[in-house]
């Protein structure tokens, strides 16, 4: 038995296993179908990778597909975001781009076919009064009096509609179902609506446009979709999914499955709050690295694979359920782990002067990128006579138990040499200067007499110190207040974000372009910015901390 075949099977895979076994489909279709009214964030690709999963666990198909029957918030920006993040998080669309408003003419054309059949109507009822006639959860609707319009009137209404005879709001198609069903999606739903506005992608064409919850069962059907896999605020519309499919003649009709949503604590992931706090200027653009947009990830240094493992490890649900943000950072830390280059970083420097050291000689030390990862091979380390070390590596009158330098301590200069403090000075601004002297046997952090030292320090070589900027982030979102305030603002934590300026890095960095990332030791994974990283001014982004006490749970 192969490993898939010992792997549980979730709900999802049991429901097409069924279909499949009943010869209700020949292959598998699945479809991923974003509005583009904004940026993807991580809840997004859950559904992109189950979509996409499914499709390739059964050697199916998987449609890219853009919703955009709603052109007063739809943008090309997004449209193209939207393909670049799905690209770059692995799912494989190939040719496979679809836009609802490319079957505009047939929705219209399914719409007239209701129409004849007496299966919808013309209504100029107001939205209030569509509102006050549906009822109720707990009391029936009424009969919309335009419900009585014959086939003939409200198919000549549709027609005038659609050649720009009515205002917005003044006339819609509703859905002929009934209006005291339970479910209050079944009563006579509106299904087109007049809105001269001007499309993306169909220009002035329309003026009448297609619901959503008419215009998607149509497109699976159109592109023969089989599993219309959606998250659980679906589920009370899959009665109005399967009405349309049934009454526009498709078949096998898709079918449509629910799955819980993807909810993280503690961040921002609803479109209309992201858009805010781009327009209010409180973030750097949708692809801010505070947000969990998928390019705000991206750009933050998430790797794809640690965002396709945290999908995996939440699992598919029937039942909406909160994961801690720590579980998708455990995540990158796993990926980035053995991938990342660990170099060394000063980001708060002070000088270090080893005033026995050779003027003017600089040796080129051997260091390991990764020991976890020996085929990365040693880097060539630059020391010389005067370094850079942190700030906090450094006190003139320690605490007790601190077992780095300080003046008649000995520490080690790692991967380097044993260094002892024998002085310090500060200037009038306040800057330190630290002067130590070397053991020239110790090359390496070893001492050849087995003395033992307790504390070990980085360091950056003074001469060969590329400057940068850092960039360090904590939770957008001030965590102790809540996400949201009673008028739908974000609690903004002010200081989810820090800069560092003239922070001092090791060589190795030279030349590495956007998205490249680093472990700078003894504090975190970085990555070069992509959007104001250059050359002559890198920039770097901490993607996350070097450790956590957080423990996942599973694995």
């Amino acid at each position: 038995m192969s490993e898939a075949e010992k792997k549980p099977r979730n709900f999802i895979e049991q429901e097409i296993d069924k279909d499949l076994s009943q010869g209700k489909y020949k292959e598998v279709v699945t479809r991923f179908p974003p509005e583009p009214n904004g940026y993807l964030h991580i809840g997004h690709a859950k559904s992109i990778l189950l979509n996409y999963g499914i499709a390739r666990e059964y050697n199916g198909t998987f449609h890219m597909r853009f919703d955009d029957t709603n052109p007063t918030k739809e943008k090309d920006e997004f449209v193209s975001s939207i393909l670049e993040d799905i690209r770059w998080l692995g799912a494989d669309f190939g040719d496979k781009v679809y836009f609802a408003s490319d079957y505009f003419e047939k929705m219209y054309e399914i719409c007239e076919k209701l129409i004849k059949e007496g299966k919808a109507y013309a209504s100029d009822l107001s939205a209030d009064e569509i509102r006050e006639y549906r009822g109720t959860l707990t009391e029936p609707g009424k009969e919309d009096p335009n419900s009585s319009r014959t086939p003939e009137e409200s198919l000549q209404i549709f027609h005038d509609m659609r050649d720009g005879k009515y205002k917005d709001g003044e006339m819609v198609i509703r859905a002929r179902i009934d209006m005291s069903s339970p479910n209050i999606n079944m009563r006579d739903p509106v299904i087109y609506r007049v809105a001269h506005k001007s499309h993306q992608r169909t220009g002035d064409k329309w003026c009448i446009y297609p619901m959503y919850d008419f215009a998607h069962p149509i497109e699976d059907g159109i592109e023969g979709i089989t599993h219309s896999l959606c998250t659980l605020e679906f589920e009370a519309h899959r009665p109005l999914y399967d009405w349309v499919v049934k009454n526009a003649g498709f078949n096998p009709p898709p079918r449509q499955i629910e799955f819980a949503k993807m909810y993280l604590t503690n961040v921002v992931t609803g479109k209309r709050y992201i858009k805010k706090l781009v327009e209010d200027g409180i973030v750097d653009g949708w692809d801010d690295p505070r947000l969990v947009s998928i390019a705000g990830l991206r750009r933050r240094g998430f790797t794809p694979e640690s965002i396709q493992r945290f999908v995996e490890i939440t699992g598919i649900s029937k039942s909406n359920s909160s994961i801690d943000y720590a579980e998708l950072e455990y995540c990158i830390r796993e990926d980035l782990k053995k991938r990342d280059r660990r170099i060394m970083a000063v980001l708060h420097p002070i000088r270090l002067i080893i005033d026995n050291y050779p003027e003017g000689r600089t040796e080129e030390l051997q260091i390991p990128y990764n020991v976890e990862n020996e085929e990365m091979g040693n880097r060539s380390v630059p020391f010389s006579r005067e370094l850079y070390i942190e700030d906090a590596d450094f006190e003139a009158e320690p605490p007790k138990k601190y077992r780095r330098l300080y003046p008649g301590n000995e520490v080690r200069l790692m991967n380097a040499y044993f260094v002892t403090c024998t002085s310090f000075e500060k200037d009038a601004d306040g800057n330190t200067v630290v002067h130590a002297e070397y053991d020239p046997e110790s090359r390496g952090g070893e001492s050849p007499d087995g003395r033992k030292v307790k504390g070990t320090i980085h360091w950056v070589n003074a001469a060969t110190a590329v400057d940068a900027e850092v960039r360090q982030f904590e939770n957008l979102v001030d965590e102790s207040r809540g996400v949201y305030n009673e008028d739908g603002t974000v609690n903004v934590n002010p200081d989810s974000r820090t800069v560092l300026y003239n922070c001092k890095i090791e060589p190795a960095v030279i030349g590495s372009k956007a998205y490249d990332s680093f472990q700078f030791v003894r504090d975190g994974y970085y990555c070069v910015d992509s959007k104001d990283s250059t050359p002559d001014h890198p920039v770097f982004n901490r993607v996350v901390s070097l450790k956590s006490s957080y423990k996942p749970a599973l694995s």
